[in-house]
C-alpha cells in the first residue's frame, strides 16, 4: 500500500510538473510578474499531493524586500517554503548540475553560488542584493548544507555578504523550520532522518522512501521582520539569526506553543 501512495504521487507530480514547467518558461522568458506567483501556487498543489500539512507561526509579506534566513534539513525544505509565500532560493552551484533538480531550480529562478571562486561569488552577491532591491523575498540557508533535523549547524557568515549590498529598506526575517509528526506520529530523535536529507544520503532512494511514509508535518516558526540597517554587519547578523533560529527550532521539536519574543538588533 505504502508504494502506491509514492507511485501515485510521482504520478501527479510528473503530470503537473510537465503541464506547468513550459508555462513557468514561458513567463520567465517574457519577465512577467506571475513568474513569481506560479511556483507558488505549484508547490502548495504538490504539498497537498504529498499529504503535507504545513503550519505556520508568523508571517511574510511577499511585496517586501526580504531576505529570509532559514535552517535547512530536507529537499522537502523548497516544497514547504515555496508553498507558505512566494520566493526564491540561494542554493551551492553544485545544485545547478544535478539532473531535473536543475531544471526546477531554473524554473524558480533559483541563484547558484559559488563559494570557491571569488568572481562568481561576487556576481552572484549582486544578483540577491539586485533581487532583493526588487522587492523580492529571497531565502538563504546559511548552514551551506543540510542538518540532520535534529539541531541547527553554526551559521557560515561569510554567506551574508551579499546583504551588505542591499538597500537600507530590506529587511531580515528567520524562519525556522521542523518536521514534527510523521503519519500523525510524533517525530522523535531516532526517526528524523526520515525526512532530513543530508551527508552522503542517495536522493532517489531517501524521495521514494519517504513518499511512501505517509503524511508529514511541518512547523514553520517566523520572526518579526527587522530592517537591514539594525542588523550590524555580516557576523553580527549571522549570530543574532543563528540564536533566534536555534531557539525557535528547540521549541518547536518541543511542541512548545508559540509566543511572540523576537529580540532586535541596535
Amino acid at each position: 500500500m505504502s508504494s502506491l501512495r509514492a507511485v501515485w504521487i510521482l504520478f501527479w507530480f510528473f503530470l503537473i510538473t510537465l503541464v506547468l514547467a513550459p508555462v513557468q518558461w514561458l513567463l520567465i522568458k517574457v519577465n512577467s510578474r506571475y513568474a513569481r506567483m506560479l511556483p507558488h501556487y505549484y508547490h502548495r498543489l504538490i504539498a497537498k499531493i504529498m499529504g503535507l500539512r504545513i503550519h505556520v507561526d508568523g508571517h511574510v509579506r511577499p511585496d517586501q524586500p526580504t531576505l529570509l534566513v532559514a535552517n535547512h534539513i530536507s529537499w522537502m525544505d523548497i516544497v514547504v517554503f515555496t508553498a507558505v509565500t512566494p520566493l526564491s532560493f540561494v542554493a551551492k552551484r553544485e545544485v545547478s548540475t544535478w539532473p531535473g533538480v536543475k531544471v526546477l531550480a531554473n524554473l524558480q529562478q533559483t541563484i547558484f553560488v559559488d563559494r570557491e571562486r571569488r568572481s562568481e561569488s561576487l556576481k552572484s552577491a549582486e544578483e540577491i542584493s539586485e533581487r532583493l532591491n526588487n522587492g523580492e523575498v529571497v531565502v538563504l540557508f546559511p548552514e551551506g548544507t543540510s542538518s540532520d533535523g535534529n539541531r541547527v549547524l553554526p551559521f557560515k557568515s561569510s554567506l551574508f555578504a551579499a546583504a551588505a549590498k542591499a538597500d537600507r529598506d530590506t529587511f531580515v526575517q528567520t524562519a525556522a523550520i521542523a518536521y514534527t509528526f510523521l503519519g500523525g506520529v510524533p517525530l522523535g530523535r531516532r526517526a528524523r532522518p526520515i525526512v532530513a536529507w543530508y551527508g552522503d544520503m542517495e536522493m532517489g532512494g531517501h524521495v521514494w522512501t519517504l513518499l511512501k511514509a505517509g503524511p508529514l508535518d511541518v512547523h514553520i516558526r517566523l520572526g518579526e521582520p527587522v530592517p537591514l540597517e539594525k542588523m550590524g554587519d555580516r557576523k553580527a547578523l549571522a549570530l543574532l539569526t543563528e540564536e533566534q533560529i536555534r531557539d525557535d527550532m528547540a521549541d518547536l521539536l518541543s511542541l512548545r506553543p508559540y509566543e511572540t519574543k523576537r529580540p532586535t538588533a541596535d
